[in-house]
C-alpha cells in the first residue's frame, strides 16, 4: 500500500469527479483517497489525508483553486498539485504556477496522458499542456527585455534554462520542453553555475527570484 500514489480529486462537478476517480482507481499503483467539491474541503482533506497528488480544478465555489493550491502547499509541502481545468488564460496559468502547482493541464487531455502526469507529479516532475507550455515560453521571452544586470553574461538559451530551473523543473523536463538532450541541458546548467559563481541549482533558483528575474 505504501508504494501506491494517493490522490485527492477537487472539482465542483460530481460527474467529473466520478469519471476521473473511476478511471484512475482502475490503474495499478494509484489510490483514490478522497474527493472535494470546494477549495475549503480540499484543504481540510489534505490536512487529514496528506495525499501525494491533488488534482485541482481552478474555478470552484467560494475559495478559488489557486488560493486552495497555495494553502495546500503551505499545509503539506510534499503534496503535489496538478491543475486539471478547462481554462488556459494567462490570469489562470501564471497565478496557479506561482501558487505552487507542479503541473497544469486541460480537461481535453487523454486519459493515458493524465496517468503519466499523475505519476510524474508524484516523482516531483512537472508537465505542462502544450498550450500552457507555449504561453510560459512566450512569457519567458517577453521578460527578457528587462533582464537584471546580474544575468547579462548569460546567453538566451542559458536564460531559457535558468527560468526553468527557477520554476523547479528537472533537467529531464527542461530537455523535453526545449527539445534538447539531457546532456546538453547539463552543460548549460554547468555554464550558468560558473558564470554566476554559484555551487548548485538551488542557489541559482533563489538568486533568480531574489534579483527579480521571475517577477519582471
Amino acid at each position: 500500500m505504501s508504494d501506491q500514489i494517493s490522490i485527492l480529486i477537487v472539482d465542483d462537478h460530481s460527474v467529473v469527479r466520478q469519471g476521473v476517480r473511476a478511471f484512475l482507481a482502475a490503474q495499478p499503483g494509484l489510490l483514490m483517497v478522497g474527493e472535494a467539491d470546494s477549495g475549503e474541503e480540499a484543504i481540510r482533506l489534505t490536512e487529514e489525508l496528506v495525499p501525494d497528488v491533488v488534482l485541482m480544478d481552478l474555478l470552484l465555489p467560494g475559495m478559488s483553486g489557486i488560493e486552495a493550491t497555495r494553502k495546500i502547499k503551505q499545509i503539506s509541502p510534499r503534496t503535489q498539485v496538478v491543475v486539471l481545468t478547462s481554462y488556459h488564460e494567462d490570469e489562470h496559468i501564471f497565478p496557479a504556477l506561482r501558487a505552487g502547482a507542479i503541473s497544469y493541464t486541460l480537461k481535453d487531455i487523454r486519459s493515458s496522458d493524465l496517468i503519466e502526469i499523475v505519476r510524474k507529479a508524484a516523482q516531483g516532475e512537472s508537465v505542462l499542456h502544450s498550450h500552457i507550455a507555449s504561453r510560459v515560453i512566450q512569457e519567458i521571452r517577453d521578460t527578457r527585455r528587462s533582464v537584471p544586470p546580474a544575468f547579462a553574461k548569460l546567453t538566451e538559451r542559458e536564460l531559457d534554462v535558468l527560468y526553468m530551473i527557477a520554476e523547479g523543473y528537472s533537467n529531464g523536463t527542461i530537455a523535453e520542453k526545449l527539445t534538447l538532450s539531457e546532456k546538453t541541458v547539463k552543460g548549460y546548467v554547468s555554464n550558468i553555475l560558473q558564470k554566476l559563481h554559484m555551487m548548485d541549482r538551488t542557489q541559482v533558483a533563489v538568486f533568480a527570484w531574489q534579483q527579480g528575474l521571475m517577477h519582471e
